[in-house]
């Protein structure tokens, strides 16, 4: 049997969606920005995606940008607010357990004199309010907090730390490039200015995101070029993706409830087995305020890349965390951060469900787990 359960890192295109985009490569091939009939065919989906995704998290079209995806969001966040708005001041916060879109992206920004305060979190994952009160001030032009946490599925208090803030008049932005799809996700309800996501989180084609940008926000372009998106990003629309970023955001909404239901169901199922079939599990985050797909659990006493490989060879694909720092033999930043040592940081694994699993597949997959923690332990040298 092979069970996918790695969605927190990419899912696989909706054939719906996918019949949405297909006219986009060939009969209706043109550029959107052309006068023509084939630009306006073209310009015409392209507007009728950006009023999907409008929609979906509850803006203006002229409110959304398309971008190249949920790091060059990041990027444009970071970067275009500090360019746009160093002459108020120079102070940047962050929480700790950003993805590395927003990390790197701040390192970058120290090294060109921006200071950067990095909030706290609980052994939870939820960001430190009250540090945030203390620490944020008149200098401070940009809060940025991710709305649900890409490893261990915490959601954040983002409307509260909104209002802190916007009290010391500082720009706020939330990459919800987890949430969007999985939980309700609303601009105005969470008081936000600018917000990331990504097609290729909700099944929809990769390669493609969002920046949406509140009416007023002034924020330099990242990318230069013509007059895409309105001047403010430069670079000829990839249409087939924007067409296909619109629809899976339009299913997404429409069946969100139905789906987080089921899907939580399945991971709630999946954590008590595993809990009760392996002794020393943790299961990692928040239990109350968390992504409906999202199983974060360490195994003590062994590296959770084996178990990712013994896996693998049962069918079974998930991560050790975050898609795009597989392969660093580093412990990940957000396990630190809420607390874990280094040994129980390497032995997390990241379960992550989706719209086509099952209950054989939870069932096959505790099985495969528990013989695999079962013979890594007993190959363990902490176990002796």
């Amino acid at each position: 049997m092979n069970v996918y359960l790695d969605h927190s890192a990419t899912t696989p295109v909706d054939p719906d969606v996918l019949n949405q985009m297909l006219p986009y490569f060939s009969d209706s091939f043109g550029n959107a920005n052309s006068l023509h009939g084939y630009g306006r065919t073209a310009g015409q989906a392209v507007d009728r995606a950006r009023t999907q995704v409008a929609r979906a998290i509850g803006c203006k079209p002229a409110e959304v940008y398309f971008t190249s995806g949920g790091t060059e969001s990041d990027n444009w966040a970071l970067k275009g607010i500090a360019a746009k708005h160093a002459g108020k001041g120079k102070h940047i916060i962050l929480s700790k357990i950003e993805h590395a879109a927003m990390l790197s992206c701040a390192r970058q920004l120290e090294a060109q004199g921006f200071r950067v305060t990095y909030l706290d979190v609980d052994g939870e994952g939820v960001v430190d309010l009250e540090q945030l009160k203390r620490v944020v001030d008149d200098e401070t032009i940009l809060v940025s907090c991710m709305l649900a946490n890409n490893e261990i599925g915490t959601i954040e208090p983002i409307r509260e730390l909104a209002e802190i803030a916007h009290a010391h008049g500082a720009i706020v932005h939330t990459d919800a490039v987890q949430a969007v799809g999985s939980i309700p996700v609303d601009v105005r309800a969470l008081g936000v200015d600018l917000l990331s996501l990504s097609g290729h989180k909700i099944y929809g084609p990769k390669g493609i995101g969002v920046l949406y940008k509140k009416t007023g926000v002034a924020i330099e372009p990242l990318i230069a070029g013509g007059h895409q998106e309105r001047t403010m990003r430069g670079g000829t629309t990839n249409v087939p993706s924007v067409v296909g970023l619109g629809a899976a955001i339009e299913k997404a909404v429409r069946d969100l409830d139905a789906n987080a239901a089921r899907i939580a169901a399945l991971r709630d199922d999946f954590v008590q087995k595993v809990l009760a079939a392996i002794p020393d599990a943790i299961y990692n985050g928040s239990r109350t305020h968390r992504l409906p797909g999202n199983a974060n659990l360490s195994f003590k006493y062994i590296e959770g890349e084996s178990i990712l490989q013994m896996l693998d060879i049962q069918g079974v694909a998930v991560s050790t965390g975050s898609a795009c720092s597989s392969g660093s033999l580093e412990p990940s930043h957000v396990m630190l951060a809420i607390g874990c040592s280094i040994p129980q940081s390497h032995s997390s694994i990241r379960f992550s469900f989706g719209r086509s699993n099952t209950p054989e597949q939870v069932d096959y997959v505790v099985e495969k787990l528990a013989k695999a923690i079962g013979t890594l332990r007993a190959m363990s040298p902490l176990t002796r």
